[in-house]
């Protein structure tokens, strides 16, 4: 096919209903870079024999190396379907699970999509974590194109259906949610082989030879049917009669035949079938040495796989114009907002989407799902490009020149070697020939420096914006907004008048900016073309936005708009790396690397820790290595080295255990020596701290203000997953009654959010019932770490009322003596949190319960002097309707007391010194008692955690591993080998391979799939997926007590204990105390050499 002009492009760029947006979605290795190098040589953009070699998007390296593709990227093709032309925007997505954020960002482009499916794997994890959720954020329409294998056709009958969706939808019609080939949305193909056909192709081809209609054929091609060939009827019930489905007997034995026919170099059948099907094959295919080449021929012009995937694709995917309004709202509502409560102007934007609209006063709506870097070289104003007529013709005349100066420099030398005497008048003529050419040295001096300034402007990487128009025409220099995933309509509008645009000279709104765009580009897989304007319904590039944007925004004209809902990750970033340049002096470069790479990737993360540690948190370990072969090959270009991987634990308590290390029942001998135990463990805790036997903790203030007492204990499993599940609502929770507390009427609260948070509330009080939970739910004082994580605080004594459920409507503002400290008390389980007392890592699970909390004298003191002065009353009251009042000015009213306190030494009444002290204490909520407060609860929650057993909780992968039966031996070797637990094991129908499912914690993942495959020759790869958080069974702290422990591991106990290996490994890290010796024996040592 002839290659399709730009301007024809932008031609087809306007039509949006001839526009389809569509990605390629797949599980690693089945084939969809094959699959878009066999729809790109469709449009003569690469050769058709060069096809599924190429892998055209794969434009990186190391893509192309390792055979995988690591990011997604785009190409428009043109299709031509009878009178009907098509733009058609394809993306290719990655399938490894560590990339799986690239393939987030594409979908979110896209209106419907393709999803390949091996033959011989069949339905793979990846792509039910992929069509999962698709399919439950209705974002895409679903369609199924399968990619089989020529040898194993017949397995695709198991795989036709992706999900049995028939269970809640008994009485609908909900036939166009299967894949099925008579749905006319499954494609029989093979890209490797060039060939691809959907069952209405063979329909039509034999109701003209058999002589039944194509309607029947079409709904009988695929299934139970055979062909009665005497009745020259089709009847069901093929299995039963053994008889050849008719989807075999008609399509697949004809494909079967012509490859046995190809395969064994059987000219005269070779030829027959060539004629019967009417295909011009050339000399040069027929008598190729390999025979595939010969088969791509024939199949490539017989069924051809670009046609019959871009036919469906035009037929069964939405174009632009037919976006649902339920994706629309979806789109427009970040977090718990629903679209009734936006405000007004921004409702009205839904038409605009609806319509997809190109008019010049329709908004500009653009969503950007990522940046990604490209070299500046690529660019199209800095590419080479052919000369025009006139530029020829000046070169010619600089060259001309050029060789004159040069004869003259010449004859110039000539004449100079000749004696002085003979002629003095040519010398002089001589001497000005030399200034010409020490001018011509000047001028070459000067091209270099450019030249080498030129350089280093080439060397530099260009960002460019992946981004899709939704409403409007965006042109080239336009000026627009950025609105930042903060951003809120509702609050700008009363800043801003609904028609400013983004020229104007604005007042400073939060989280959005200006910006003008620079320049558009259409994405043509490796090469971009220069655009000056697109309209709405494509996918484009946008230059200049790298300032702007770090890596997705939402662009529009109007200030109205509502930033677009953040992209959901099926990864989660979890190896984390520390980085350092080699040489101190490049570190400079390695920030503004890390700067442009965070930039660069849509799901890396780059921190600075407290230690001053630059680090990458990665998805996993193809992510992690190219992430540093990108920080060290294009934006740092600096030599690094890399710490070895940071393992995420966290910290827990478990319920005291019922048998001991060696399985027996704990009895009154081993009680004994746990009690000599605890003793030591008691000597350990400090003076002034009282610990019960139930580990209730009692600890004072420093100034014994304050006493505390604090109870640790585990929640069950199913609260901390709640508790995890909904850290998003949590939060939600906290922002809605920090507001109530300031009184701040911001949006109301809508009905949906109160839904959510009283289902979350019921389901709490379902999970925690029994004596000990008794009204714990309604005694939630906060949650932690971050206000947000999976612990719990809870009060428990007598004066106090305070709820997490405030913003369900039963807020209770009382008076209280607790009232101003509260906050401290919070912070100190806040911190208490966030570093547990084994390695310093994040608690989970551990419910923290205040029992008692008492402010000594000076606090009742306080209040009763309260009661006697109107005006100190007048000031509490005060205090207690605004507690946000700034340290600052709290610390100044201290200090103006403390002063007053010196410098008048007149004696005063001791009503007045009351008056006075109650002043101090209550502007004491931000001095130096809160502090104390916040250490002393700290401690209490410390010290109560170590009351209780501790264990660590490791972070788990998932982990799918497909192999056949005689290397499973050594996979179950690999797993155990790393502690890893395998969870089931099946057979896949039909075939050999074995489908194993594990759980390995990430701290012994490193390397694991590395080791698999050189274990089982490549024959098996695992894809892990972080999965959970399990706690580790052994204790880290334990030590053999009863004999049979110290008959069975000896009196060290050497035997290697992992949890404790863990919790050092951390320490050690972190810089804190390890108790381990460093001398095992001290014997004298013996030299060896001397006695001979």
């Amino acid at each position: 096919m002839v290659l399709t002009s730009v301007g024809k492009m932008v031609g087809l760029q306007k039509k949006t209903s001839g526009i389809r947006n569509i990605c390629i979605l797949a599980h690693v290795d089945h084939g969809k870079t094959t699959l878009a190098d066999c729809l790109i040589s469709s449009n003569g953009i690469i050769s058709s024999r060069l096809a599924g070699k190429l892998r055209y998007l794969d434009s990186r390296e190391d893509e192309q190396i390792r055979g995988i593709t690591m990011k997604s990227s785009a190409i428009s093709l043109h299709f031509v379907k009878g009178d009907q032309e098509y733009l058609i925007n394809l993306i290719d997505s990655p399938g490894h699970v560590d990339f799986s954020s690239e393939v987030s960002t594409a979908v979110r482009l896209c209106d419907g999509c393709i999803i390949v499916v091996d033959a011989v794997e069949g339905v793979c994890p990846q792509i039910n974590a992929v069509t999962g959720a698709l399919f439950t954020s209705k974002v895409l329409e679903e369609r199924a194109e399968k990619e089989t294998e020529n040898e194993s056709i017949s397995d695709t009958a198991t795989g036709d259906q992706i999900y049995d969706w028939s269970a809640g939808l008994e009485d609908t019609d909900d036939s166009h949610l299967y894949f099925s080939p008579d749905h006319g949305n499954v494609v029989f193909a093979s890209a490797i082989d060039g060939w691809g056909f959907g069952i209405e192709h063979f329909a039509k081809l034999y109701s003209q030879k058999i002589g039944i209609k194509p309607a029947v054929l079409l709904k009988t091609l695929w299934g139970d049917y055979y062909l009665n060939t005497k009745a020259k009827k089709i009847m069901k019930g093929d299995q039963s009669k053994g008889k050849k489905p008719l989807f075999v007997q008609l399509v697949l034995d004809n494909i079967w035949s012509l490859y046995e026919a190809v395969m064994k170099r059987d000219k005269e059948k070779i030829e027959k079938i060539v004629t019967s099907l009417g295909l011009k094959i050339g000399a040069r295919e027929s008598r190729h040495a390999d025979p595939k080449v010969h088969l791509n021929a024939i199949c490539s012009q017989w069924l051809p796989i670009s046609d019959a995937v871009l036919s469906m694709v035009c037929n069964k995917l939405p174009s632009p114009l037919d976006i649902t309004a339920e994706r629309v709202e979806k789109l427009m509502c970040v977090g718990a907002r629903t679209f009734d409560s936006l405000p007004p102007e921004t409702q009205e934007l839904k038409n605009a989407f609806m319509k997809c609209s190109s008019e010049g006063t329709a908004p500009v709506i653009v969503f950007v799902s990522k940046m990604f870097a490209v070299d500046a070289k690529a660019l199209p104003h800095n590419k080479p490009r052919p000369l025009t007529q006139e530029e020829i013709a000046h070169r010619h005349e600089l060259a001309k020149q050029r060789h004159a100066e040069k004869l003259a420099a010449n004859q110039g030398k000539e004449l100079s070697e000749k004696p002085p005497s003979e002629n003095s008048i040519e010398v002089t003529g001589n001497t000005g020939d030399m200034k010409g050419e020490e001018q011509h040295l000047t001028g070459q001096v000067e091209i270099m420096t450019s030249k080498a300034m030129k350089q280093e402007a080439d060397n530099k990487e260009s960002f460019i914006a992946f981004a899709r128009v939704f409403s409007g025409i965006v042109q080239r220099g336009q000026k627009i907004f950025v609105l930042g995933p903060k951003y809120d309509p509702a609050e700008s509008l009363h800043k801003l008048s609904s028609q400013c645009s983004a020229a104007n000279d604005l007042p400073l709104v939060p989280h959005m900016t200006c910006c003008t765009l620079e320049n558009l580009y259409l994405l043509m897989g490796r090469e971009l073309e220069d655009l000056e304007e697109v309209p709405a319904g494509n996918v484009l590039g946008i230059g200049g936005l790298q300032d702007f944007v770090l890596k997705s925004a939402t662009l529009s004209t109007s200030p109205a708009c509502p930033p677009f809902t953040p992209l959901n990750f099926e990864a989660t970033p979890i190896v984390r790396v520390a980085v350092e340049p080699k040489h101190p002096s490049d570190m400079p470069q390695l920030v503004r690397g890390m700067k442009l790479l965070n930039q660069a990737d849509p799901c890396v993360q780059v921190l600075i820790q407290e230690t001053g540690e630059h680090v990458l948190v990665t998805a996993g370990e193809v992510h992690l290595q190219r992430c540093l072969d990108d920080l060290k090959e294009r934006f740092a270009k600096v030599q690094i080295s890399v710490s070895a991987p940071i393992i995420p634990f966290r910290e827990t308590i478990t319920r005291p255990p019922k048998v001991d290390m060696v399985n027996e029942e704990i009895g009154k001998q081993q009680k004994v020596a746990v009690i000599h135990q605890t003793k030591e463990d008691q000597s350990k805790i400090p003076e002034g701290i009282q610990v019960d036997s139930d580990g209730l903790v009692t600890i004072s203030t420093p100034n014994k203000q304050a006493t505390l007492s604090v109870r640790a204990m585990p929640l069950p499993e199913e609260v901390t997953r709640l508790l995890e599940e909904n850290s998003d609502l949590i939060r939600t929770m906290e922002q809605l009654n920090t507001s109530l507390n300031e009184d701040k009427k911001t949006h109301e609260i809508n009905q949906k959010t109160l839904d959510r948070i009283k289902e979350f509330k019921q389901k709490l009080e379902q999970n925690l019932q029994g004596r000990k939970w008794r009204n714990a739910v309604d005694q939630i004082w906060s949650f932690g770490p971050r206000k947000c994580g999976p612990n719990i605080l809870l009060y428990n004594f007598e004066g106090y009322k305070r709820s997490v459920w405030q913003c369900l409507g039963n807020a209770v503002k009382e008076v209280s003596k607790y009232r101003d400290f509260d906050n401290s008390i919070v912070s100190g389980f806040q911190l208490a949190t966030l570093s547990g007392p084994m390695c310093e890592e994040p608690l989970m699970g551990v419910c923290f319960t205040v029992e008692k909390w008492e402010i000594n004298t000076v606090g009742e003191m306080l209040s009763t002097s309260s009661q006697d002065s109107g005006e100190c009353d007048a000031v509490e009251h005060k205090q207690n309707e605004d507690t946000t009042l700034t340290s600052g000015c709290t610390d100044e009213v201290c200090s103006v007391n403390e002063h007053q306190d010196s410098s008048q030494s007149v004696p005063k009444s001791p009503e007045k010194i009351s008056k006075h002290k109650g002043e101090v204490l209550l502007a004491d909520c931000y001095g130096p008692f809160s502090g104390q407060l916040i250490a002393t609860m700290k401690e209490a929650c410390r010290y109560a955690l170590q009351a209780k057993p501790q264990r660590l909780m490791a972070a788990m992968y998932t982990c799918e591993i497909m192999a056949t039966a005689e290397v499973l031996g050594r996979v179950y070797a690999v797993l155990s080998k790393r502690e890893g637990r395998v969870l089931q094991e099946e057979m896949k129908e039909g075939t050999d391979v074995f489908i194993i499912k594990a759980v390995l914690p990430v701290a012994e993942s490193f390397g694991f799939a590395d080791e698999i495959r050189k274990r089982t020759s490549g024959l098996a790869s695992p894809q892990l997926v972080f999965s959970h958080w399990e706690i580790i069974s052994s204790d880290p702290f334990w030590v053999p007590t009863t004999e049979e422990e110290y008959l069975h591991f000896g009196e060290k106990a050497d035997s290697e204990n992992q949890a404790r290996k863990y919790m050092n490994a951390v320490r050690k890290r972190k810089g804190l105390y390890v108790e381990e010796k460093i001398v095992e024996h001290a014997e004298k040592q013996r030299t060896l050499s001397r006695n001979k």
